[in-house]
């Protein structure tokens, strides 16, 4: 349902409607930081039925501007209510997506089916594809390939889901990702562009694809980018011991943060814990949903530096953090940080160094400092 609510309320021209409880409703509300609407289903109403309350709810929105959606909730769903039948006199986008139908990145993906995406063939520019409201960084993304698919002189497509409703009818023919997790599956996809490897080899095939596309000035920047990063961590290691790390995330960030920590940190990168299904990794993997085993695993591995959200730094005793998942709490967020891009490398190492730092003893003089 969260999922669904990501994909949905991030197309501006679109009315979302959380058809459940007020919890089922205020959980996305709160997370998301979208505006939601609620129908609010009443206990009696769970006994009776909820197709009042969903129809009051639908004709107070209706010519207030944008198509609505409806997203049905566990309640619902499980009540059996033939809602599709209920707003046949509506013209709404109807989600079926209950909290046990799936994962987060489940309820996205039937969301985006719902909306039925087309890939208009005389489209110019690429989708940037893997933005859900529902990840901390998707806003920073955005920003972040627009800047260098701008320096490549190559137009923005459709953005999934970041975007105007009615680009969802037009989206460009090639893709490029931010977070695979959310991958819409729309055009040709070129690639990912988490990390410095694979925002080249991506901007590399889109030259293969746009006769008038430079991106001379993206690999430069990569190459500069990257030469700053290797000398700030071969600084950090003259002063400090590799950092151990356990990682918490979706499969996406976690294998990007485990592959940049031990290229450039030499950090040994004793779990990863992800939210979603994970692949077959060369990393000790698994999927962790519950609050304990996270603890189980953070005191068995006993890192120096945890990442994660809010719920692994609460089980974290004390050790270097750094958040890369909702929920964040206790912290102020307002800048736009990215994770994908040379610019999204940039500002993960810079976190995980400050981090560490504050944790870590100053070294000896002409000594390296112990764990």
């Amino acid at each position: 349902m969260t999922g669904a609510a990501a994909c949905l309320a991030g197309f501006s021209g679109l009315q979302v409607v959380i058809h459940g409880s007020s919890g089922c409703y205020y959980y996305p509300a709160s997370l998301l930081h979208a505006p939601l609407h609620g129908t609010f289903i009443l206990e009696n109403e769970v006994v009776f039925g909820s197709e009042e309350r969903l129809n009051d709810t639908i004709a107070e929105l209706s010519g207030t501007g944008g198509r609505i959606a409806v997203i049905t909730t566990c309640v619902p769903s499980i009540l059996g209510e033939d809602i599709r039948s209920m707003l046949a006199a509506h013209d709404v986008l109807l989600v079926d997506s209950p909290g046990f139908a799936g994962d987060l990145e489940t309820g996205y993906r039937a969301a985006l089916e719902a909306l039925q995406p087309v890939v208009d063939p005389e489209r110019d520019g690429v989708n940037i594809d893997g933005v859900s409201l529902s990840d901390p960084f998707s806003r920073g993304n955005v920003q972040e390939l627009t800047r260098l698919l701008a320096m490549a002189s190559v137009m923005v497509g459709t953005v999934f889901s970041c975007d105007r409703l009615e680009q969802i009818r037009h989206a460009a023919p090639f893709t490029i990702g931010s977070n695979d997790d959310f991958r819409s599956g729309l055009g040709t996809c070129l690639g990912s562009t988490l990390g410095f490897e694979a925002t080249r080899e991506t901007f590399t095939n889109l030259a293969g694809k746009f006769d008038g596309a430079d991106i001379d000035p993206v690999l430069r920047e990569a190459a500069v980018e990257e030469e700053r990063v290797i000398h700030v961590c071969d600084k950090y290691l003259r002063r400090y011991d590799p950092p151990s790390v356990t990682i918490f995330a979706g499969v996406a960030y976690a294998l990007f943060a485990a592959q940049v920590l031990e290229r450039y940190l030499d950090a040994a990168v004793l779990f990863v814990g992800t939210r979603n299904e994970p692949p077959d990794s060369c990393y000790p993997i698994g999927q962790v949903k519950e609050l304990g085993v996270v603890r189980a695993h953070i005191q068995r591995c006993a890192p120096d530096l945890v990442i994660g959200s809010s719920f692994e730094r609460s089980v974290s005793d004390g050790r270097a953090f750094v958040g890369m998942i909702l929920p964040f709490r206790d912290k102020v967020r307002l800048s736009h940080q990215p994770v994908a891009g040379t610019g999204g490398t940039l500002h993960f190492i810079e976190n995980v160094l400050n981090a560490c730092r504050d944790r870590k003893p100053v070294a000896p003089q002409g000594g390296v400092a112990n764990q």
